[in-house]
């Protein structure tokens, strides 16, 4: 398996890049963000973004970019084929992207957002933190990502304070050490609660919205 920094050579996958992204979210459920090939291509062309190959078949990928004059950075688009699963390949793919970003934007604070528990657990094991939207980025072209997500009302409805996805940062200048153990039955737990909640919320407003 081979794990590089994307080059335009690699151009060619942003098709099946995208409708991997698509697939898994019809399948999960959840809210994942669409991916256009156009959009994955400029991330490529700019080198910003870490793809996975077993010889010539796509297996997996992740993209950067960066918010708020380059002092964030986030990693989206994580994403492994069906027939690269349960092998770990998503922990080394974050964790090459993770480093990579590091040399690249030193300094800067990395962080993301996700629904995902396996993925929660690849950030903590990596050194980010939980936290309040609040300390994420406010730059607008990063929220403005979220509006194909099936959850967005959600996020509109909070006035972008909280969705059903968790924050996680890593601040390289405070370097913080987990002083905890992973809990995945604590975030297992907050996720359903934030399900519960927003989605209850949702379905009561269209009960409401039916019967005017």
């Amino acid at each position: 398996m081979e794990i590089v920094i994307a080059t335009e050579k690699h151009i060619k996958f942003a098709n099946i890049i995208s409708q991997t992204i698509d697939k898994s979210a019809e399948e999960r459920g959840t809210g994942i963000a669409k991916r256009t090939p156009e959009y994955i291509e400029t991330k490529i062309k700019n080198g910003n973004a870490v793809i996975a190959l077993e010889g010539d078949q796509f297996a997996g990928f992740c993209y950067i970019e960066t918010f708020g004059d380059k002092n964030f950075v986030v990693h989206s688009g994580l994403i492994v084929h069906p027939d690269f699963r349960h092998q770990g390949l998503a922990k080394r793919i974050k964790t090459k992207v993770f480093k990579y970003s590091q040399e690249k934007y030193p300094g800067s604070k990395i962080f993301g957002i996700t629904t995902g528990l396996a993925v929660m657990k690849i950030n903590y094991e990596l050194g980010y933190k939980p936290v309040t939207f609040s300390e994420l980025t406010d730059d607008p072209e990063f929220w403005k990502g979220c509006q194909t997500c099936r959850n967005y009302d959600v996020l509109q409805r909070t006035h972008q304070k909280m969705c059903l996805c968790t924050g996680m940062l890593y601040d390289g200048k405070k370097n913080e050490k987990k002083e905890h153990p992973y809990n995945s039955k604590s975030l297992s737990r907050l996720k359903r609660i934030k399900q519960s909640l927003f989605l209850k919320k949702k379905n009561s407003d269209k009960d409401n919205s039916s019967q005017s």
